[in-house]
């Protein structure tokens, strides 16, 4: 079973996505932050740590402090320091173009999923 890491500031999405993750019986642990800062500081304490660290990682665009654009480029110097490797999906309200093809600028971005996201769309991508 998987650890998910989900990084957004919408309390609503956090609930109901750990919620649908937890009925389907996708994931046996989700690490909750708030914002890219928080997000990179659990990574940057738990790098040498493969049982802590995520197995997917859901980020969101919009945040205070550390938006998801910031975490990204943050996360370039990060990632070789990490134990393990694994998929980051940019979860977003939003559908303009711009995001979608920013987010795809990024090789550590697997994929852009729009909210609100379904049980089926998590199943799919946790489960792939």
């Amino acid at each position: 079973m998987s650890v998910v890491a989900l990084v957004d500031d919408d309390s609503i999405f956090q609930f109901t996505a750990t919620r649908l993750m937890e009925s389907a019986d996708l994931c046996k642990d989700i690490l909750h932050f708030e914002n890219g800062g928080e997000a990179l500081e659990y990574l940057k304490l738990n790098s040498q740590d493969s049982e802590k660290l995520p197995d997917y990682l859901f980020l969101d665009i919009n945040m205070p402090r550390i938006d998801g654009w910031m975490f990204l480029e943050d996360f370039e110097n990060l990632k070789n320091t990490l134990v393990k490797k694994f998929p980051i999906y940019m979860v977003s309200s939003s559908i303009d173009p711009r995001d979608i093809n920013r987010a795809k600028t990024f090789s550590e971005v697997t994929d852009f999923v729009i909210k609100p996201v379904t049980i089926e769309k998590f199943t799919q991508l946790l489960k792939n």
